[in-house]
Formats: structure tokens, C-alpha cells, sequence
């Protein structure tokens, strides 16, 4: 499995920033509906060990995955509870939110800072980095947002 990834169409957008178990992610800001406080979803029985459950945002049902078991990392919450938010993302009609440790900044990547991912890092066909962008001394996986949720056309599942 391997990602395509377009340095110069990357670098046209703005990333938004956060972390995962002391990790840096982004995504694109033009799938970023709304970042809110995080707040206990309703669980759903028989659902994938990543969602947390439904929550109610303005009237519709959306889902809450947790970003650290999406993305492989340890499920133990570090650092502080009151930087923890959820990322609402939306993509071609769905919302679903993703709860992550912390929010960061706006990102706007220059295209020789990005570079593919590196090899064989996952088993999973639905993978969500795309690139890897150097940034201020680390590095930042900038995701894919229908993959992360599970919209993408091959994976059209959210949990």
C-alpha cells in the first residue's frame, strides 16, 4: 500500500496542527469544520475498539473516533485534560469528529519541506498519512481525512 502524495498541491493549503501521544499530526483546514471542547460521546455496542461513540453537535449524530487508537499510539492520556479537543472533520456530506491531546497552529508547508512517508510503517489498508512535512526541529504527519475516518471510497465505513 502506498500513498500518493503531491508536494506542491500539499503545500497549497493550510494544515491544521495537533498531537497525539507527544506526536505532531495535521490536516487540512479545508476539512476542518469546527474544533470544540471535548465532552463524553454515547457509546455503540459491537463498535470498533477506535470509536468512542456518538455525540449530538447541533442537531446531528456525529462520530467520535479516538485519535491515539486510530493512529496505532498508546491509549494512556498524557499531559493536560483541559488541551484535549475534538477535531470535527467533514468530507463530502459526513462529519465525524476525532478527539486528539492538543490543538496546534495553522500550518503552510513549503513544498521542499514535504517529503513521502517512509516504508512498510503500517499494516493497516487504511493507513491516513500521506506525507511527512518538516517543521520547527520535528516532524508532522500530515493525515488524509477520508482515510482517518474511514470515508474513503474503498473504506466506506466509519467504525
Amino acid at each position: 500500500m502506498s500513498h500518493p502524495y503531491h508536494a506542491d498541491t500539499i503545500a497549497r493549503q493550510p494544515w491544521l496542527a495537533f498531537q497525539l501521544a507527544g506526536q505532531h499530526y495535521a490536516a487540512p483546514l479545508s476539512h476542518v469544520s469546527e474544533v470544540i471542547h471535548d465532552h463524553a460521546p454515547t457509546p455503540v455496542p459491537g463498535a470498533a475498539d477506535d470509536l468512542l461513540g456518538i455525540c449530538q453537535l447541533r442537531g446531528n449524530i456525529v462520530p467520535l473516533i479516538d485519535g491515539r487508537r486510530r493512529l496505532g499510539l498508546d491509549a494512556a492520556p498524557t499531559g493536560d485534560a483541559e488541551s484535549v479537543r475534538i477535531v470535527v472533520f467533514a468530507y463530502e456530506g459526513h462529519r465525524v469528529g476525532l478527539r486528539v491531546d492538543a490543538v496546534g497552529d495553522i500550518l503552510r508547508p513549503t513544498a521542499e519541506a514535504i517529503d513521502a512517508p517512509p516504508p512498510n510503517r503500517s499494516k493497516h489498508d487504511d493507513d491516513p498519512v500521506q506525507a511527512v512535512l518538516a517543521w520547527q526541529g520535528h516532524f508532522v504527519a500530515l493525515l488524509d481525512v477520508p482515510r482517518l475516518c474511514r470515508l474513503a471510497p474503498d473504506l466506506h465505513r466509519v467504525a
